[in-house]
């Protein structure tokens, strides 16, 4: 089965009305939790700017609380889960400072957590890709905002 691009669907949607576009979104966010987080996060940034943030955090702090950090194994394996999750959520936002936030703070937690304690490569390469995504993320950033995450980068490192 051969889907239609993109052009072809945003065509079909301006031919119809109000009533059956809300229906349609409903029909959508129903069928994946991602739809409804898109969609919710959408609908609501313009009110709270910082929801966005503040959310993902506080998942991500229920995967750090949960993970276990205490054997070299078990911390790689959590990690590379909390990273997944990471990078899933990274999707619902195309603001790259509010990525950003989510990436440090991800790397931060890592840091507090123990993760980085193991010696381990695999760890470590995790963490240093992270820190190099964001970095890239700062640099496409207005030089204001770039000062301002300067220090957050040096006390990663």
């Amino acid at each position: 089965m051969k889907f239609p691009s993109l052009a072809q669907l945003k065509k079909e949607l301006n031919y119809l009305d109000k009533n059956e576009l809300e229906a349609l979104m409903v029909d959508m966010a129903k069928f994946s939790r991602d739809n409804k987080a898109y969609l919710f996060f959408k609908l609501n940034q313009t009110e709270q700017p910082n929801l966005y943030v503040e959310m993902v955090e506080e998942e991500l702090e229920t995967e750090f609380q949960n993970a276990r950090s205490d054997h070299y194994y078990y911390a790689k394996k959590s990690a590379q889960k909390i990273r997944r999750k990471m990078n899933k959520l990274l999707k619902l936002s195309k603001d790259k400072a509010q990525q950003v936030e989510v990436i440090l703070y991800f790397c931060e937690r890592l840091k507090e957590e123990g993760f980085l304690n193991h010696n381990s490569t695999v760890l470590d390469n995790l963490y240093q890709v992270q820190v190099r995504k964001a970095q890239k993320l700062v640099g496409s950033l207005h030089p204001d905002l770039q000062y301002d995450y300067e220090y957050r980068f040096e006390k990663l490192q």
